[in-house]
């Protein structure tokens, strides 16, 4: 007996060894990302990451040596990566110049939104970057059922779902040959999301009205407040919970007084270091809250139930399943679960 487990043990060794050989990307590697069809004839060696949700994708396939600058950054870097991002040259905490990207000499552009590399790109155009070269990659989630024409956020014709993250996740790992790592990563994300819902289950059903609210350009105007397909919304459908708008627009211009019609039972504010627009700062948000005439007679207000959210778990990225867990949480901390 002891003979056979050894053989087995052996040959399954073998196996694990000849596992990398058998996963290894193929070069020439052709992807078809957001209409594009771009190819790579070889891995990557030197990126610009545009983007805090790329970048930290980025980071957790282990390519961290291969960024050699960063852009548009809404919060601190995921803790575990930060002595690896203090390295990195930081491009612009917004929108980087296309000189600057281009000064890096990539030969790789990865951006995690079409407005900064795209047909209207505020960085540059990606036929701009193939010009001198250089390949573009964009986040599926920010293109697959989604229009960005308007110079606004988008619009979502159908709802996000983690599915996106991690199709990026696979095609990265394979133009970058580190197939092995991209599958663990979904398999682990999978497993947190799995757990997350599952942690929640006394609160589905409730059908509770909640607005998040990422800011405001003036604190006293309309509110950038999540639309019915966004990331906010999945987390939302994932608990059971009710969006009060119904508009798909990504991150819809919303006025306070049609957000007091629905009179949501949680707010939840999204918090950042950014301070692009008046109300970045969730101490603002809350002020407001309490004081506007109009919004301090909501039932959320009344009650505190605001719930603080990494800005980065409300956009389309790895962290929307930090999300889930956190809104959960928030909802069972107020006594609303059944």
């Amino acid at each position: 007996m002891r003979q056979i487990l050894a053989t087995m043990t052996f040959a399954f060794g073998l196996a694990g060894l000849a596992a990398p050989s058998l996963a290894a990307t193929q070069y020439p590697l052709t992807v078809t990302n957001c209409g594009q069809q771009v190819t790579f004839e070889k891995a990557p060696s030197k990126i610009v990451s545009i983007g805090q949700g790329m970048t930290e994708v980025l980071f957790s396939l282990g390519l961290a040596d291969k960024i050699a600058g960063t852009a548009v950054w809404v919060g601190p870097v995921l803790p575990q990566y930060a002595e690896a991002n203090s390295k990195i040259k930081r491009l612009a905490d917004n929108d980087p110049s296309f000189e600057s990207v281009v000064g890096q000499e990539p030969d790789l552009v990865a951006a995690e939104f079409e407005w900064h590399v795209g047909a209207q790109g505020s960085v540059g155009k990606r036929e701009q970057f193939k010009d001198l070269g250089i390949n573009t990659y964009l986040a599926p989630a920010d293109c697959v059922a989604k229009v960005n024409t308007d110079g606004g956020d988008g619009v979502r014709g159908e709802l996000f779902t983690m599915e996106l993250i991690y199709r990026e996740i696979a095609e990265l790992s394979e133009i970058f040959d580190v197939k092995e790592r991209g599958d663990a990563l979904i398999l682990e994300l999978k497993k947190r999301e799995a757990d997350a819902v599952a942690s929640i289950s006394g609160a589905s059903g409730k059908n509770l009205p909640i607005v998040f609210w990422f800011s405001s350009k003036e604190v006293n105007g309309d509110a950038f407040i999540a639309g019915k397909n966004s990331a906010p919304a999945y987390i939302l459908k994932t608990i059971g919970a009710k969006n009060v708008v119904t508009t798909e627009e990504e991150w819809p211009l919303v006025g306070w007084e049609t957000i007091a019609q629905a009179n949501p039972a949680v707010i939840v504010l999204a918090t950042m270091d950014r301070r692009r627009y008046a109300a970045d700062d969730p101490k603002v948000k809350v002020d407001f809250l309490e004081n506007d005439p109009v919004t301090k007679e909501l039932d959320a207000v009344k009650n505190k139930h605001f719930v603080m959210m990494d800005a980065q778990s409300m956009n389309p990225t790895i962290r929307t399943i930090d999300g889930i867990e956190t809104l959960a949480n928030g909802i069972k901390s107020f006594g609303l679960v059944q």
